[in-house]
């Protein structure tokens, strides 16, 4: 078989791989664009755009439970037309696909998008589809995909993955959740605000990956009162008929489906990777540097989500930038850039959000912690979305804010003002000095922050910022 010559080799044309592609093409380098399965990225397929469409129509629809206080008539009467609310679903999902292949793969020649399962025969000695290709780097890319334990593999359509619940045409009756991380909650309280009757199963005692004991515990409230939680004990199925049973410890239900969203793992079966001659762990990964994505010393680099160190569509948009950019520079030193601020959104409602340094990560002698509730935020309350607990977290002796968790309305939008203040090294008082409206959202932040305020060292002069004295 002869081999053809490329300067990188991209496998995996999700967003790391496109992103990846894209520096190639600015360095005028030869590439290929490898794809196994289904073209799309993750996030346009099954991943955070068709879950937010899902997400969209249920907190709409369970609007209606709050019309009454406002004096409007009829709400109780409202009524979901399920299959032409799941077809909507789909037809947003099909649109962000194919806008997604239209400005990246459609155009591309044969020659350049290679549709095939690749395998590495040596560290950049890729085959695929019947040819070799010989590159001078190789960028892995080829994303994650949902885990299902082997024994809940034979109970066949009954349990379901983030791959099948978009392609549902009707919805169950009753549906277990097993494991309550962003996409387990997310789509259990849209499931059940659409009319299923849901119960979450997770042997952890935080949901949404909350590391804040605080949040946490008012998460939990706060959608228990939507669906029933089951905590702290791993969850077993048995086939009882044509139903499934699952069981937790003391608890049990009988449920119609099963939603699996206990994790996902690499996509490195068949790929080869043990020709790399590194050590691999238990996901069958081999090390990599996560500031220039390299692999070892080796002209190889990994990207996304396969990499499991931060699974989400932006970080995975970095990490291919970072990659290809230094597959197309491989004769020089590999360079490694600082990783933005960590920011993870849960869109259930109210949103969950943590921020730069998590709660675990704290050193709790040299931290200070501010707090407000959402209860008698003022925009909160008039919105009837007044429930929630927010909590940031600043180094004490210099008031350099460090990071937050929270869960509150609205939360995405406060978490990426947060985001954006670490990120440029701000203090609690340079914040403060920030305008506020009123009555808005964020003045929620701005109580939690007078709140850290009081706790830390380092004080501003005064509440506004000083202006020079006048010359004569």
């Amino acid at each position: 078989m002869e081999e053809r010559n490329v300067d990188v080799a991209i496998i995996g044309s999700g967003t790391a791989g496109l992103n990846a592609m894209g520096q190639a093409r600015r360095a005028d380098k030869s590439f290929v664009l490898i794809n196994g399965g289904e073209p799309g990225t993750t996030c346009a397929r099954v991943g955070c755009m068709p879950s937010k469409a899902m997400i969209q129509i249920a907190e709409d629809y369970h609007r209606r439970m709050h019309l009454g206080r406002y004096g409007v008539a009829g709400h109780e009467d409202l009524t979901l037309d399920v299959p032409q609310a799941l077809e909507h679903v789909q037809d947003l999902r099909d649109t962000f696909v194919d806008r997604v292949l239209s400005n990246s793969t459609d155009d591309m020649p044969a020659d350049l998008f290679i549709q095939g399962y690749a395998r590495l025969l040596e560290p950049t000695l890729v085959e695929v589809a019947g040819q070799r290709i010989r590159a001078r780097a190789v960028v892995i890319a080829t994303g994650s995909r949902p885990l299902v334990p082997e024994p809940w593999r034979a109970f066949g359509d009954r349990v379901i993955t983030t791959d099948e619940v978009f392609e549902l045409e009707a919805l169950p009756t009753a549906m277990a959740v097993i494991g309550l991380g962003t996409i387990g909650l997310e789509l259990g309280q849209s499931l059940s605000r659409l009319g299923v009757q849901i119960t979450g199963f997770d042997q952890l005692t935080s949901i949404a990956g909350i590391s804040d004991p605080e949040v946490n515990q008012c998460a939990i409230d706060l959608m228990g009162r939507e669906f029933t939680i089951r905590l702290g004990e791993p969850a077993r199925i048995e086939a009882e008929g044509d139903q499934l049973r699952v069981t937790a410890g003391e608890h049990s239900v009988l449920v119609d489906k099963v939603l699996c969203s206990i994790g996902r793992v690499p996509r490195v079966d068949g790929l080869g990777l043990e020709v790399l001659g590194l050590p691999l762990d238990a996901r069958g990964l081999p090390p990599v540097d996560h500031h220039s994505m390299q692999v070892g010393d080796l002209p190889v680099f990994i990207a996304g989500d396969i990499s499991g160190d931060r699974p989400l569509l932006h970080e995975a948009g970095d990490e291919g930038k970072i990659a290809g950019y230094n597959a197309a520079r491989i004769d020089q030193t590999p360079t490694r850039f600082r990783r933005k601020t960590p920011l993870f959104i849960n869109f259930c409602d109210p949103n969950i959000c943590a921020i730069g340094l998590r709660w675990e990560q704290l050193d709790p002698a040299t931290t200070a912690v501010g707090q407000v509730k959402f209860a008698p935020v003022g925009r909160a309350l008039i919105m009837g979305k007044n429930r929630g607990l927010l909590r940031v977290y600043a180094d004490q002796a210099s008031g350099r804010l460090l990071g937050g968790e929270m869960i509150g309305p609205k939360g995405e939008h406060l978490a990426h003002l947060l985001c954006w203040c670490i990120e440029q090294g701000l203090t609690v008082g340079d914040l403060l000095r920030m305008p506020f409206y009123h009555p808005v959202i964020e003045e929620a932040l701005q109580s939690a922050l007078y709140d850290l305020y009081a706790k830390v060292n380092t004080k501003n002069s005064g509440g506004l910022t000083e202006l020079a004295p006048l010359s004569d």
